[in-house]
């Protein structure tokens, strides 16, 4: 088979692997979300949700068999983590303003376990992937998921001291998580436009 089919082909189904990880770890943190109306847990789930979506621009990417269309893809993934982080501040800003807390404790420290295994397992599958087929674009996604795992971790961290009687945690460790997208945008931008086509 030609090499640039099979790259092509491994590279599609990385992503679509990754991406039914990540869409049903989404989908089950949605459903507590509506539950309990944790920020740390929405903020978690815009980004979990972003991140599936990055699979997109690099399935398009790999069905193309472009090194180019690959690059861009990794802009599109770098645009999506930062549009992420900006929703997710802005909603825990909302939250300072309009004080509620979260209900449903259990069920929102599953949620953050939930998206911690999820984001793991996808973080798995693309670095190895990436690494495999040389593709900075999924490389970058990894760490991006990689990144996200710890990130459900806040979540659960949430759970435990909203339960202790400090609510206002709830939407600090939103604005926590909101300050590790940034960073993790950095890192993926720096990866992306680091690395270039041969």
């Amino acid at each position: 088979m030609d090499e640039s089919i099979k790259r092509s082909r491994e590279g599609i189904r990385a992503v679509a692997l990754s991406l039914a990880v990540l869409g049903l770890a989404a989908a089950a943190q949605l459903a507590v979300f509506l539950a309990s109306g944790s920020i740390a847990l929405l903020a978690d789930l815009i980004h979990n949700f972003g991140d599936a979506l990055t699979a997109v621009p690099l399935a398009i990417a790999f069905a193309l068999r472009s090194r180019l269309a690959e690059r861009r893809a990794g802009l599109a993934v770098v645009a999506a983590i930062f549009i992420s982080a900006c929703v997710a501040g802005y909603e825990a800003i909302g939250r300072f303003i309009h004080p509620a807390a979260p209900t449903h404790l259990a069920m929102l420290a599953l949620a953050g376990a939930i998206g911690y295994a999820g984001n793991f397992i996808a973080a798995r599958i693309r670095l190895s992937a990436g690494k495999r087929l040389d593709s900075a674009a999924l490389v970058a996604d990894g760490h991006h998921a990689r990144a996200d795992a710890y990130v459900s971790l806040a979540v659960i961290a949430s759970a435990i001291v909203v339960a202790l009687g400090a609510p206002i945690a709830d939407p600090m460790i939103g604005l926590g998580i909101t300050l590790v997208i940034l960073r993790i945008t950095w890192q993926s931008w720096a990866t992306v436009r680091g690395h270039h086509s041969h």
